[in-house]
């Protein structure tokens, strides 16, 4: 499974205006809350030997941070309903009522241990707990917001503007001709690092145009078909990534030098051999991005 895909939380979406029933909710035994500190989960068990995600029971967590700290309805399992809680405010994370439990790490790293439905769950706490962060002043006339429906709108204590949560679509795309794909370095990756090329949707742009765009402005090739993969949310911040197979009707490579580097085409048996880790000199992406299984999806292929 992809990460951050396969969220097991019925979001309840009718519940989040319910304010007596959240309430109530927030107040049962069985609640479990997620607390996130600079934007990094509570995992359970010791950093050498972690356990699982932090849902800590609801009592316990009502303590943690500022008093009118961020805290956001995820969703229910079964009876279960699930909250995250952002406790950014205390200078040192793991008070005494946490210390015994576990440590806080980078959201990216805990996802690569992690179940699959936890990950999901996570990903949906860290996207919406930096939102929130991100829109405490209206965009419209600059007063402060307030939020509201568990965390899923805030309003402007001014003009009465309504914000909601917004995810950025972004194309991801790997680049085949024939049994051939094209793998680039973007001048961010460390050493050898190769992966697809992406880039974020323009207003008014299909999906399609934008894959198209995004190549013959990265690398120069021009692509007809494009043909969809899969999707996946990242919260880092709040993307959702479009994966995309592109086919090139150019084979020419001109890297633009801002974003990409270098760019060349690897043949199929190439690509496994570096798949499974057969190359001290070219790395590709790690297991928790789409563009992990865009390639392995393409390599495996027969013919």
């Amino acid at each position: 499974m992809i990460a951050f895909c396969g969220n097991p939380l019925d979001r309840a979406g009718e519940k989040r205006g319910a304010a007596d029933w959240l309430s109530a909710q927030r107040q049962h035994e069985r609640t479990r809350v997620l607390p996130l500190w600079k934007l990094q989960p509570l995992i359970l068990g010791p950093e050498s030997d972690a356990s699982g995600l932090g849902l800590i029971d609801g009592a316990l967590a009502s303590g943690l941070g500022a008093p009118d700290a961020v805290e956001v309805f995820l969703g229910l399992d079964g009876e279960t309903a699930y909250f995250a809680r952002d406790i950014s405010s205390l200078a040192e994370p793991l008070s005494a009522a946490l210390a015994s439990l576990g440590h806080f790490r980078d959201a990216r790293s805990a996802a690569a241990f992690l179940p699959p439905g936890e990950v999901a769950i996570l990903g949906q706490a860290k996207a919406l707990i930096d939102w929130h962060n991100r829109n405490g002043f209206c965009a419209r006339c600059g007063s402060a917001t307030a939020m509201a429906d568990a965390g899923y709108r805030r309003v402007c204590s001014s003009c009465r503007c309504e914000h909601f949560p917004r995810t950025d679509p972004a194309v991801i795309m790997l680049v085949t001709a024939g049994d051939q794909c094209l793998l680039a370095r973007n001048k961010r990756f460390a050493g050898g690092h190769y992966s697809t090329l992406a880039g974020f949707i323009e207003p008014g742009e299909s999906i399609e145009e934008a894959v198209r765009r995004e190549v013959f402005e990265e690398v120069g090739i021009q692509i007809g078909d494009v043909a969809y993969f899969a999707s996946q949310p990242w919260p880092f911040p709040a993307s959702l990534m479009i994966g995309c197979f592109g086919s090139a009707k150019t084979r020419e490579i001109a890297v633009d030098g801002e974003e990409i580097v270098v760019a060349h085409w690897f043949d199929r048996e190439t690509v496994k051999k570096l798949l499974a880790g057969k190359s001290d000199e070219i790395g590709l992406p790690r297991r928790d991005a789409i563009a992990h299984h865009l390639i392995r999806a393409w390599a495996e292929k027969d013919g």
